[in-house]
């Protein structure tokens, strides 16, 4: 069957996500997961995708991202990341064959309506898999960028975080005070449907829009039971 052409129009965020071959580890030391948080910075500046969260767990990495030119960046970003890290996981731990299971999913967002959601989903990640209790305590996301205002090269806030507040502290205190409030389950099974058939995340307007922005007919959730969860 004939893979499906990625649409992604530019300035259009996308939930991104790269899974481990049959749930493998992918991360063991933290070694590993600085390599690829190194090759992720340079392979979103090379082809000029911006990076609003990311959670590395370590089977999977969840990510939230922006290309700013059309189409392309995201899957080449993706791509020689992918490439790179293999090289490298495989010479340290004398393995061979594939790390990750097939290529990436990615999903369209609607990001007036999802973002800081889908955000939030991300960096919870660790505390649905009771790693950690709370994500502050989580290294390897992008809480202490979004919720406790630290910096870093690969980070860049999107502007809807940004409306948040007209000062860093206003936007901290609001970002934080969304994680008083659980993630529905509607809203976690809707984003893991969206994000498991690479569905887009929004209503039948934007979808309408993105159609025709792109030309394209996109996948749609059509009704029914549930989506099924086979993971986080």
């Amino acid at each position: 069957m004939a893979r499906h052409q990625r649409i992604a129009p530019q300035g259009v965020s996308q939930h991104v996500i790269q899974r481990g071959n049959n749930r493998s580890p992918c991360f063991y030391d933290e070694k590993d997961f600085i390599a690829y948080i190194g090759w992720l910075k340079q392979y979103s500046g090379k082809f000029e995708v911006d990076i609003h969260a990311w959670v590395l767990m370590t089977n999977h990495v969840h990510l939230l991202c922006t290309p700013r030119l059309d189409n392309q960046g995201i899957s080449k970003m993706m791509q020689s990341l992918g490439r790179v890290y293999v090289r490298f996981f495989n010479h340290k731990y004398q393995r061979t064959g594939t790390l990750w299971e097939g290529r990436f999913r990615s999903s369209l967002v609607n990001s007036e309506a999802y973002l800081l959601r889908l955000q939030q989903y991300i960096e919870l990640n660790p505390v649905r898999a009771n790693m950690v209790e709370s994500p502050n305590r989580y290294k390897w996301s992008s809480f202490a960028m979004n919720g406790l205002g630290k910096s870093s090269s690969l980070y860049t806030a999107h502007p809807v975080y940004m409306s948040l507040g007209k000062t860093k502290d206003s936007r901290l205190l609001a970002y934080q005070s969304l994680f008083e409030q659980p993630l529905e389950a509607d809203l976690l099974a809707e984003i893991r449907n969206c994000s498991q058939r690479e569905l887009v995340l929004g209503d039948s307007d934007f979808i309408r829009q993105i159609e025709s922005i792109t030309n394209t007919k996109l996948k749609t959730a059509k009704k029914g039971r549930p989506f099924k969860n086979n993971g986080l």
